[in-house]
């Protein structure tokens, strides 16, 4: 059974009228026919008795009627609503973005992608760096927004921003009135509070501290902490130094809560991810679109 054949069916049973079913489908009265004699064999049935020159639908052709019609009203509501999905007037987008990105980076962007598409929900989950890879490599999500390196060969990676990261220590640690700048030994001789492992802000960290001359294994990590907004209140407690984004310590450094230390920090690239081979939505191609 195909949808064409079916619309063949509709138009004959309405019409009562091969011909006039015909003109109405731009067919030829010969492929009309062949349709519905396809239609019955495939399925061993009559729909319509033969009666003179004309058809008339039989009892089996009035119970398939309304069901025919169905399928081919719900084969357009499909159709309508890929055409919407193409032209961006609905549709879902699935976005994962690691922390710092999503609080501080992302939602300009997002509020500036609503005004432009505003039928397209956005359904953003946040986590770390390799949460938001796993995602797009798993189909949760179409996009993944991560400021951490990914090295995954079935996702691509483009820079779509930036930030800095800083070294951070309470108002009465000896780092936050230190006019030298710390050299990376120096690094070893304070706790630490740190986000998880997987996360950007971490790898960015340990691979500057590595960058530097020292294994990133020898910092003595006091706490090990699942968010910056922990990880900043652990901090401002003073229970170690940290490195978080400039961006996440801004309020904490201006209120005086937190000093920064003088150890540079190399500036670290914002990637977009999505999946080489799986489908790329018109959605998706927008959101993408508007990060560069």
């Amino acid at each position: 059974m195909t949808l064409e054949r079916l619309r063949v069916f509709v138009a004959v049973a309405e019409r009562q009228h091969v011909t006039a079913a015909a003109r109405a489908l731009n067919m030829t009265q010969s492929a009309v026919s062949n349709a519905l004699a396809a239609l019955e064999a495939e399925h061993a049935v009559h729909l319509f008795d033969r009666v003179g020159r004309g058809v008339v639908l039989n009892e089996t052709g009035r119970v398939f009627l309304p069901e025919a019609k169905a399928v081919l009203a719900r084969a357009a509501a499909a159709e309508a609503a890929l055409a919407d999905m193409s032209a961006l007037r609905r549709g879902r987008l699935a976005v994962f973005a690691s922390q710092t990105i999503a609080s501080y980076w992302l939602p300009r962007r997002l509020v500036a992608f609503h005004k432009a598409h505003p039928a397209i929900e956005l359904d953003v989950a946040i986590g770390n760096t390799r949460e938001a890879a796993e995602a797009v490599l798993g189909g949760a999500a179409e996009l993944g927004l991560v400021e951490g390196a990914v090295d995954e060969p079935a996702l691509s990676s483009a820079v779509v921003g930036s930030d800095r990261l800083a070294v951070l220590v309470a108002p009465d640690h000896p780092w936050a009135t230190r006019r030298r700048r710390l050299a990376a030994e120096d690094l070893a001789t304070t706790p630490w509070v740190l986000r998880e492992p997987g996360s950007g802000t971490r790898s960015t960290l340990e691979a500057a501290v590595r960058s530097a001359g020292l294994d990133p294994a020898s910092l003595p990590v006091a706490m090990t902490l699942p968010s910056n907004e922990a990880v900043l209140a652990a901090a401002e407690a003073g229970a170690g130094a940290t490195a978080l984004s400039e961006s996440v310590a801004y309020a904490s450094v201006a209120a005086g809560r937190l000093a920064t230390a003088p150890f540079d920090l190399p500036e670290r690239p914002f990637r977009l991810l999505r999946h080489k081979e799986r489908y790329r939505s018109r959605a998706g191609d927008a959101f993408a679109a508007l990060m560069r």
